[in-house]
């Protein structure tokens, strides 16, 4: 629609007395939402990928004061993320949000965009004081799931949601599969439970400070055992160096992969986070041998 639908903007404004908000990728289209008087701008997902996009809206959001939400990069790239809200900061801006719209994942899955919610809770171990909020609409791509993703971020301490509503989804001109009506999205809303970050229970505190208190020691643990495995890593290494093997041994590393799944899947531990947590442990192996690998014997 462009710019004209900013006059339909302001009379829902008018009409409903609530804030509205629109996408901006352009400085033009700043100027343009300012003029109609927009109450809140975001930076869309294909826009934070481009730090030239995302700073010619930062120069053209220079001396004013409206609320400015980012969506995470299509791609799962916290520095691209973590970029677009320093250029925002940097030309002053000073009511700053993130939006969680899920990311672009190779493999099958049953969202449209793959929620990894690892990433949003780095964001805001990076951003604590900064508001996260998140967008079921764009994680699902369906209208199935919207209430199960928009109560898992409840859960997590998001601050709200963007949820998309239509008179008539199945007709709506863009993303129709994931529109809901606005009775059906009244529906969803009143299902969600808001829980609050804390409590002044006793009996609640001492339970969870034993509970957590267990986990710090487990914690240690792992990392002192992760820490044993990197010095075998480093043995191994120095064997491949003398006798002039390759570091990756595919075989092998199917092998503990297949065996990790099977073992992990039997504890309740899900595929996915087994595999990536392999990951990172078989990287770091493989960095700890090809440091050996090139130091003097």
């Amino acid at each position: 629609i462009g710019v004209k639908g900013l006059p339909w903007l302001s009379q829902a404004k008018k009409l409903t007395g609530l804030p509205v908000a629109v996408e901006v990728a352009t400085s033009k289209h700043v100027e343009d939402a300012l003029q109609f008087d927009v109450d809140i701008l975001w930076i869309g997902a294909r826009t934070t990928v481009n730090p030239f996009s995302v700073q010619e809206v930062a120069d053209a959001l220079r001396g004013t004061d409206v609320p400015v939400l980012v969506k995470n990069p299509i791609n799962p790239d916290l520095e691209l993320w973590s970029g677009g809200i320093e250029r925002l900061q940097k030309a002053g801006v000073k009511e700053i949000g993130m939006i969680h719209r899920g990311f672009s994942n190779y493999g099958n899955t049953e969202y449209r965009n793959a929620p990894m919610w690892h990433l949003p809770i780095e964001m805001k171990r990076r951003f604590p004081d900064m508001l996260l909020i998140c967008d079921p609409s764009h994680i699902c791509g369906n209208r199935l799931m919207l209430q199960s993703v928009a109560q898992k971020s409840i859960d997590l301490d998001f601050g709200g949601m963007m949820l998309e509503s239509h008179i008539d989804p199945d007709n709506a001109w863009s993303d129709a599969k994931q529109q809901v009506t606005p009775e059906r999205l009244v529906e969803i809303l009143e299902s969600l439970v808001w829980r609050a970050e804390h409590t002044t229970k006793e009996d609640f505190i001492t339970a969870l400070s034993t509970l957590r208190e267990q986990i710090n020691h487990i914690d240690d643990e792992l990392m002192t055992l992760i820490g044993q495995r990197m010095k075998i890593a480093d043995k191994i290494g120095a064997y491949k160096r003398d006798n002039n093997i390759t570091i990756l041994q595919t075989n092998r590393w199917n092998e503990i992969l297949e065996k990790a799944t099977s073992k992990g899947e039997s504890l309740g531990l899900s595929k996915e986070f087994i595999v990536r947590y392999f990951d990172a442990v078989h990287l770091e192996s493989i960095s700890h041998q090809n440091k050996v690998m090139y130091d003097e014997k």
